[in-house]
C-alpha cells in the first residue's frame, strides 16, 4: 500500500493483518481515507510495515459521487507522480488535504478546485513555469493577447508570444479564457480562494494537464475522466 504522509512523504508499506477483523486498523482501509498510522520506516529502497491505522477522515461524499471521486483520484495521481518516495513535502500534503476537504462540500466548484490545485502543485514542484510574460522575449502578456495570440511551450517553460512561438517545435495554443484564469489564480494565491468562470476553469485545466503530460512523458490515467 502507498500512503502520503505529512512528515515522511510517500511511503510504500506492507499492511500485514490490516484486513483481518481483529486488526487495530479496524478492518479494510477505504480509498481516500485519512488517519493516524503506526509503521516501521526501513532503510532507503525497502518497504516498511504498517502496524496500525486509525481513520480520522473518511471522505465518504467523494466516494459517493463519480465526478468528485474522479477529481480526487486525479489529484492523488498527480501528487504521487510529482513527489519522490520518502521525501517529505508538508505543503503538498496540506494542499491535498484541503483540496479533498473542499471537494466534499456540496457547493464545491469541482473544476475551480482542480485548477487551483494543479496550479499550486506545479508551483510547489518547481514546474509551473512563466505564465504572465513571454518566456523568451519577456513581452507583457497584454500585448501578446491583443496581437498575434499566445502559445504555451512546456519544453521552453512557459507562455510564448506569437513571434517567439513560431520557432518552438513543441507548443499549444492558449485561449484568452485560460490567460484570464491564470491571472486570477495568481491574484488569489495570497487569499487561498479563487473565483473563475466556466471557460476560465476549462482553459486552465486543459493547459495545466497538457503541461503535466509533457513533463511526465505521459498523460495522467484519470485525465480522460476529468479534463474536458
Amino acid at each position: 500500500m502507498r500512503f502520503l504522509t505529512r512528515q515522511a512523504g510517500i511511503l510504500s508499506v506492507l499492511a500485514k493483518g490490516s484486513k483481518r477483523p481483529k486488526s487495530k486498523s479496524g478492518g479494510a482501509m477505504d480509498l481516500l481515507s485519512e488517519g493516524q498510522m503506526v509503521f516501521s520506516q526501513p532503510a532507503s529502497g525497502a518497504m516498511g510495515t504498517l502496524f496500525e491505522f486509525a481513520e480520522t477522515v473518511s471522505h465518504l461524499p467523494l466516494r459517493a459521487d463519480a465526478a468528485r471521486l474522479n477529481t480526487s483520484l486525479y489529484m492523488i495521481e498527480l501528487v504521487g507522480l510529482l513527489l519522490g518516495e520518502g521525501d517529505p513535502h508538508p505543503e503538498a500534503f496540506d494542499l491535498l488535504h484541503n483540496a479533498l476537504g473542499r471537494l466534499g462540500d456540496p457547493d464545491a466548484p469541482l473544476g475551480a478546485v482542480l485548477a487551483y490545485f494543479q496550479w499550486r502543485m506545479l508551483r510547489h514542484a518547481g514546474l509551473l513555469g512563466q505564465l504572465s510574460r513571454c518566456v523568451e522575449c519577456d513581452e507583457p502578456l497584454e500585448q501578446s493577447v491583443s496581437g498575434r495570440g499566445v502559445l504555451f511551450s512546456s519544453a521552453r517553460g512557459g507562455l510564448l508570444c506569437g513571434s517567439c512561438g513560431c520557432s518552438a517545435d513543441e507548443k499549444t495554443s492558449v485561449s484568452p479564457a485560460a490567460i484570464r484564469g491564470l491571472a486570477g489564480l495568481e491574484i488569489a494565491r495570497g487569499r487561498g480562494g479563487v473565483s473563475l468562470s466556466g471557460d476560465e476553469v476549462m482553459g486552465v485545466n486543459r493547459l495545466l494537464s497538457y503541461h503535466v503530460s509533457y513533463q511526465l512523458g505521459k498523460p495522467l490515467r484519470m485525465a480522460r475522466y476529468v479534463i474536458k
